[in-house]
C-alpha cells in the first residue's frame, strides 16, 4: 500500500515538473535566405571555416603490422608429429586467407617447422605438410595459388633451443611470411 501511494506520489511531482510551452517557446520560424550576387555585405560560404587538413597525409596503417589486428599474428602451431591446423589457429589462417583474396597483388611464403626430435630429413618431410596444410586452407578459402609458397626449413629454424617440451611446441609451427617483409 505504502509503495502505491509512493508510486501516484511521484507520478504526481513528475507531472507538475512538466511545463507546456508557450508561444514564446514553441520555436523560431526560419527564413530561407540566399546570398545575393554582388553584395559586399554577404557572407561567403567558408567565411571562418578552414579546410587545411589537420593531418598533411592520411595516416595508413599497415594490417599486417597492427598488432591489434589478427593478420599480425603470422605463427600457427602443430602438435607433435601432425601437420592438421588446430581449431584455436583456424581464425589466423582464415584472415589471412580473405587478405590475400581481397588483395589479389599480395604473396606471401608458408614456412613449415618442426622440432629436434626425428631425422632431418623426416622433419623437413613433416615441415613441408604443415606449411602446405596451412597453403591448401588458404587456397580452399580464396586465395590463389600463384599467392602463395609452401617450403620447409624442418628443425634449422628453431623459436626455442632448450630440450624439452615446453620449448619444442613453439618449433612445431607454420610461419606466414609476406613478400617484402
Amino acid at each position: 500500500m505504502k509503495r502505491l501511494l509512493l508510486s501516484v506520489l511521484m507520478l504526481a511531482v513528475l507531472a507538475a515538473c512538466g511545463t507546456t510551452p508557450t508561444k514564446e517557446q514553441e520555436g523560431a520560424s526560419v527564413e530561407d535566405r540566399k546570398p545575393i550576387p554582388g553584395d559586399p555585405g554577404a557572407a561567403k560560404p567558408d567565411a571562418g571555416i578552414s579546410t587545411k587538413p589537420l593531418v598533411d597525409k592520411p595516416i595508413a596503417v599497415n594490417p599486417l603490422k597492427d598488432p591489434g589486428n589478427i593478420l599480425s599474428k603470422r605463427s600457427i602451431y602443430f602438435d607433435y608429429d601432425s601437420n592438421l591446423v588446430k581449431d584455436e589457429y583456424k581464425p589466423i589462417v582464415v584472415a589471412h586467407a580473405k587478405y590475400l583474396q581481397q588483395n589479389r597483388a599480395a604473396k606471401m611464403r608458408v614456412e613449415g617447422n618442426a622440432d629436434e626430435r626425428g631425422s632431418r630429413e623426416y622433419n623437413l618431410a613433416l615441415g613441408q605438410r604443415r606449411a602446405d596444410a596451412v597453403r591448401q586452407m588458404m587456397q580452399l578459402l580464396g586465395a590463389t595459388a600463384e599467392q602463395i609458397e609452401s617450403v620447409s626449413f624442418g628443425e634449422e629454424k628453431p623459436r626455442c633451443t632448450d630440450h624439452e617440451e615446453n620449448c619444442w611446441w613453439q618449433n612445431r609451427r607454420g610461419d606466414v611470411v609476406y613478400q617484402g617483409e
